[in-house]
Parts: structure tokens; C-alpha cells; sequence
């Protein structure tokens, strides 16, 4: 899917107060993906928001596979807006049953004390350093240290990743936020995953994300490239659990994200 794409899915189509339809890849053929419908949903909830609250937190539960032969249906409920912050409950639905749902918190602009974790001391890719086929993709993504995460043997429960949109995007926080949400479901659970590489068949496993969620510390340029520093603190029961934290190159820290996944096996 072209980024082009993607961007026309994010302008979910609104058929009532609170209501949404969105849409889908039409080259999608297996169950949605996770950061697409996540981003449709912040979407949603943000248009039943003032301008003046982005998002600063959220939290959702995967509940069903998501059928890409039908629009889903984006319920909005407004739990209260007060007087900096605003709540949100989405539910995702598609052939009259839920597939995910999401709690959403907005808050104005305010200032405070401010302190955070430094970023790894990495420098994103050279253009020559990019394969081809990265730019087949609405984001490139490049990971550090490739062919070490690509081994058969097993390896440390972390990875970095360097990202950006594959193209300009509109001058939007809200779906530059968006965007963010949608890339930041795309590596972190096989980071759980690799201390067990060469111990199992990848197609003998079931892999699913079941809940994710996010923290906004400050807006994001996704057209710029940013580095995603994951690592899996535990893994048992058939869930791995990942964690992440999103930075500018210059070294902000913009977001952190939390997810657990099954990485059972058939």
C-alpha cells in the first residue's frame, strides 16, 4: 500500500454525530492490520475533540480479526470533557460485533517539569544504505543491524528501528499522531520473539497483537526520521510483552508505546 493510500483511509467518512465508516487496502487479503485500525480509531475520537487537546494517551484491546472485505463501523462514545482534559471509548465493529475497542484521554497545551530517557547514540541510514524494496511501503523502515535480527540463532530481546513516511505529509498533528500510531504496531511484538530464534517454525506459531498502548510526550514529524528502541522485558503463558520509545533524530523523546502479543505455538 502507497502512502498515498493510506492517507485516503485515514479521512474516515463520519455517517453521524458519532459514527464512522472506515475503509481498507483493497489489496488486503488476510485479517486488518492492527496500527491501521488503532489509527482509524484515534481518528475518529479526535474529530469528536477541540482542536486545542491532541491526544496524549490511549489504550486498546484487539478482540476479533478484522475482515478487510467490509468497512468498519467506528463508535464514538463521549465520556466527559473537562477542564483540560478530554475521554474518549471507541468501539470497532464489523459484522455486528466488536473487534476492538480503545480508551482515548486529550489535553490541552500545558507546561511542567520535563525530563526523559536519553536516546540510544545511533544515526539514521544513508541513502545508499536502503534497499529498494523499503520503498515499496507508506513508511521505510529500516532496522539496525539487520542480518543479526535475521539469524537462526537466538538473540537479545531488543532492536532499533529507524522510520519515516515514504513521502511529504500534510501539515496535521493529528495525522501526523495518526501515522505514528500506525507504524508503531509494526515491529514491537517480534521483539519478544527473538530470543527464541532457530527453536521454532515461524508458520507453526500463532502471532497476534492483544492490546496496545501509547503516550504522546510531544508532536511528531513522521516525515522525518525517527528511532524506535524496543525491548521485551518477559515472555510466558504464550504472550510476550514489548515495550517501546520513539525518538527525534535530534534525540526528543516523542512517545512511548506498551504491547502484549500471542507468540503461541499450534
Amino acid at each position: 500500500m502507497e502512502l498515498t493510500r493510506l492517507l485516503e483511509i485515514l479521512d474516515i467518512e463520519q455517517i453521524e454525530v458519532n459514527l464512522f465508516r472506515a475503509s481498507h487496502p483493497e489489496d488486503r487479503t488476510r485479517r486488518l492490520y492492527g496500527g491501521q485500525i488503532m489509527a482509524q480509531a484515534l481518528m475518529a475520537a479526535a474529530r469528536t475533540v477541540s482542536l486545542n487537546r491532541p491526544i496524549h494517551s490511549l489504550h486498546g484491546y484487539f478482540l476479533r480479526p478484522g475482515d478487510p472485505k467490509v468497512p468498519a463501523v467506528i463508535a464514538v462514545e463521549r465520556l466527559r470533557d473537562g477542564g483540560s482534559f478530554s475521554s474518549r471509548r471507541v468501539v470497532v465493529l464489523q459484522h455486528g460485533e466488536a473487534i476492538f475497542n480503545m480508551d482515548l484521554s486529550f489535553q490541552e497545551v500545558q507546561q511542567g517539569h520535563e525530563h526523559q530517557s536519553s536516546m540510544p547514540k545511533m544515526s539514521p541510514p544513508v541513502a545508499q544504505e536502503i534497499p529498494e524494496y523499503l520503498y515499496d511501503e507508506p513508511f521505510i523502515t529500516w532496522r539496525f543491524d539487520f542480518r543479526r535480527l535475521h539469524s537462526d540463532s537466538p538473540q537479545p530481546p531488543q532492536q532499533f528501528v529507524w522510520f519515516k513516511t515514504n513521502g511529504p505529509v500534510p501539515d496535521d498533528s493529528l495525522l501526523h499522531a495518526c501515522l505514528l500510531v500506525y507504524e508503531s504496531d509494526n515491529t514491537l511484538l517480534g521483539t519478544a520473539r527473538l530470543p527464541h530464534r532457530g527453536r521454532f517454525d515461524r508458520e507453526k506459531m500463532q502471532v497476534a497483537s492483544l492490546d496496545h498502548a501509547m503516550w504522546f510526550h510531544h508532536p511528531a514529524d513522521v516525515s522525518n526520521w525517527l528511532l524506535y528502541a524496543q525491548d521485551s522485558p518477559s515472555a510466558s503463558a504464550g504472550r510476550g510483552l514489548n515495550r517501546g520509545s520513539i525518538f527525534t533524530q535530534a534525540g526528543q523523546l516523542v512517545a512511548s508505546t506498551v504491547q502484549e502479543g500471542l507468540i503461541r505455538l499450534l
